[in-house]
């Protein structure tokens, strides 16, 4: 009897941390969904980068999360799934256009899922949906989409501010994280030197 060779369940496989979007990557994917007309993916772009939350709390937001009596909010906050702690984030402006295009375009009420399943339409996407969407993004831009994952999306804004700012405080804020290891592993960086920085900075 043939003994089945076994094989690691990583082989051929990228294992760590994604990489964070940069500003032309940014750039390229909202100048293709605005030529192409696609008003949904731009706010759920556009919101993913803003919010920063993680793909199984973005599909679930609700019209009532970034809304108020059809006054578009500045900022709002999210109670986290995999936590259970509420996370503030702010909506830029150009955000708050793109998801105001897709509330009119889509007639919304506040009770409504934002990004609404187009199957059944009391439902919102699926974090697989979520996926693939993201992921025709990255092909489109000719990158390779091993490097990338949804959480790209959420680690974007954060390293961005992080590089400006140098405060893995703020960062653990945003991001809503308990521990300060979790922070520093969506940022990539090492711990001595992420504890170092930390240090130097008094909040």
């Amino acid at each position: 009897m043939a003994v089945q060779q076994a094989y690691p369940w990583n082989k051929n496989r990228i294992i760590g941390q994604k990489k964070p979007l940069q500003i032309s990557h940014i750039w390229g994917i909202r100048i293709r969904l605005e030529l192409e007309g696609k008003t949904r993916n731009l706010a759920l772009f556009n919101l993913g980068l803003d919010s920063k939350l993680r793909g199984c709390d973005l599909v679930k937001l609700k019209v009532s999360d970034v809304s108020c009596a059809r006054s578009l909010l500045t900022r709002t906050h999210v109670v986290q799934q995999k936590t259970g702690c509420p996370v503030q984030f702010e909506i830029t402006q150009g955000t708050r256009d793109s998801r105001s295009a897709w509330i009119r375009q889509a007639n919304l009420s506040e009770s409504d899922y934002l990004f609404r399943s187009r199957v059944t339409d009391a439902e919102h996407i699926s974090t697989r949906q979520y996926d693939l969407i993201f992921h025709g993004w990255i092909e489109k831009l000719g990158l390779d989409s091993s490097l990338y994952s949804t959480h790209s999306m959420r680690r974007t804004k954060s390293y961005l501010i992080y590089k400006k700012t140098k405060s893995l405080r703020v960062i653990q804020l945003l991001l809503g994280h308990k521990k300060l290891e979790s922070t520093v592993r969506y940022l990539g960086i090492e711990v001595d030197g992420a504890l170092d920085i930390s240090e130097s900075i008094e909040v």
